[in-house]
């Protein structure tokens, strides 16, 4: 019976990964697995073995409305600070945008490249990747979007390689970004456990390089497609909107780093840093001249902008929780089914995700925005990884696959739109540096994070 009750659930996973795939609400997707894997691991215990209830005692030792409660009450209730990070990211992202610091540092990047094409991606790309290690959400990435692609257009790269090269150097950001860092860490370690997995620990162990290697491989592949391909200057005059916005101070422009460096340098509080950086760029940039009233008429706008921006990531992070409660309680029925042949080698599990790094597209099975969520929670409960090992393995698949090379995330959506590349034409371009990245993070992972055992954080 254990068995069966295994491959049902190994069914109800993959028709989560067909959902994702199809691009429907990934909010009801998780939340509808979570129902249908807490039925059939209640159900579990009344039909398995007493043998097998004997030796996973986390079916047996408790009751069934503190599991109920524990799965949809406890887990979201756990990733308050999650989501508190991600509204004042959000928040501080749209300060960089009413200020104009982000337009600012990206108009002074294309003048210190002039009218030389690859070397002004190259300086894009850098600038790129900084900002986005503060800024989240669609909102922001759109706003420096139309700034950033008609800019590169207009130097005469194609549209599709100029929304490539963009995506892809947003995506490297986001692996120093402290929002996404908090976001993904919750998928893997207790509360007990998030003093020791630091973004500071991170990023000097793993993630300064992690970003330098995408930088560097979107900018040789952006050289490299430019080289082959025809030039275009259609979009030659869309960029004189941008050119006559008025400049932000340059002592403003080391602003959009501040809460990183400090939550870096310091384990300085992630929200503190938002709120001392957000204040600074409004009163340097003259935003704050009206009165009381006023001022705060600002702020509350820019909240609630930035949350508005973030609102279908809040609720996908208020029924994931969920998910991953209940997948501790399936685990015992997967490990029966999966158990013998999951990797229990952390080079197999890098050189296997690495031949599958396409399956972190469409939400699939290797993304922990898709359904990777639930291989995490397979991977995990079958073999003893170490908690920064994993989160890199997840890392690379749902940052450079997912966010950055798929046609499913928002903005990759939106730029298609906005640019009128083709899907395919795109993915062309896509492709080829998600598994060229994606390979080289592996390696970085298996030098920097292997072999540190279960009991890293002790």
């Amino acid at each position: 019976m254990e068995f069966i009750i295994g491959i049902l659930l190994l069914l109800t996973f993959f028709g989560l990964a067909y959902y994702c795939i199809k691009g429907h609400n990934l909010m009801i997707g998780f939340l509808v697995i979570t129902i249908a894997w807490t039925v059939l691991s209640l159900g579990g215990t009344a039909v398995s073995s007493a043998d097998f209830l004997a030796s996973n005692p986390v079916l047996t030792d408790t009751t069934l409305v503190k599991m109920l409660n524990a799965i949809y009450q406890s887990a979201p209730e756990g990733w308050g600070t999650t989501l508190v990070n991600v509204c004042w990211g959000a928040w501080f992202g749209r300060v960089l945008m009413e200020t104009g610091i982000a337009s600012t540092l990206i108009r002074k990047t294309v003048e210190l490249g002039g009218d030389k094409p690859m070397v002004t991606i190259a300086l894009l790309n850098i600038v790129t990747a900084i900002i986005f290690t503060a800024m989240t959400g669609a909102g922001p990435v759109i706003a420096i979007g139309v700034i950033v692609l008609p800019i590169m257009m207009s130097l005469g790269v194609p549209k599709a390689i100029a929304m490539f090269s963009f995506m892809e150097s947003v995506a490297a950001g986001i692996y120093l970004n402290p929002v996404n860092f908090a976001q993904y860490r919750a998928f893997f370690i207790e509360p007990s456990e998030m003093e020791a997995f630091t973004l500071g620990w991170y990023a000097g162990k793993w993630g300064y390089a992690a970003v330098i290697i995408s930088v560097v491989v979107a900018t040789v592949l952006s050289g490299i497609f430019l080289k082959t391909s025809k030039t275009s200057h259609a979009w030659a005059a869309q960029t004189r909107g941008a050119a006559e916005q008025k400049d932000a101070p340059f002592y403003t422009l080391f602003l959009p780093i501040v809460p990183v460096a400090l939550k870096i340098a310091f384990d300085f509080s992630v929200i503190g840093g938002f709120v001392i950086a957000g204040f600074l760029a409004l009163f340097l940039c003259g935003k704050m001249k009206g009165s009381f009233a006023e001022n705060c008429q600002l702020v509350n706008k820019l909240y609630y902008d930035g949350v508005v921006d973030t609102a279908p990531l809040v609720g996908f992070l208020l029924t994931l929780p969920m998910f991953n409660k209940v997948a501790s309680y399936a685990s015992p029925y997967f490990k029966v089914v999966l158990g013998p042949v999951m990797p229990k080698s952390e080079l197999v599990v890098c050189v296997l995700f690495a031949v599958l790094l396409g399956l972190g597209l469409f939400r699939g099975p290797m993304t922990l925005v898709g359904c990777g969520a639930a291989t995490l929670g397979v991977l995990s409960n079958v073999a003893s990884f170490s908690v920064p090992f994993l989160y890199c393995v997840f890392a690379i698949p749902t940052i450079t696959v997912n966010i950055g090379s798929c046609i499913t995330q928002s903005w990759v959506a939106w730029g298609l739109a906005y640019t009128k590349v083709e899907s395919k034409d795109y993915l062309k371009l896509s492709i080829p540096c998600a598994y060229i990245a994606g390979i080289l993070l592996y390696v970085l992972t298996m030098v920097t994070m292997s072999g540190m055992g279960p009991e890293w954080f002790i």
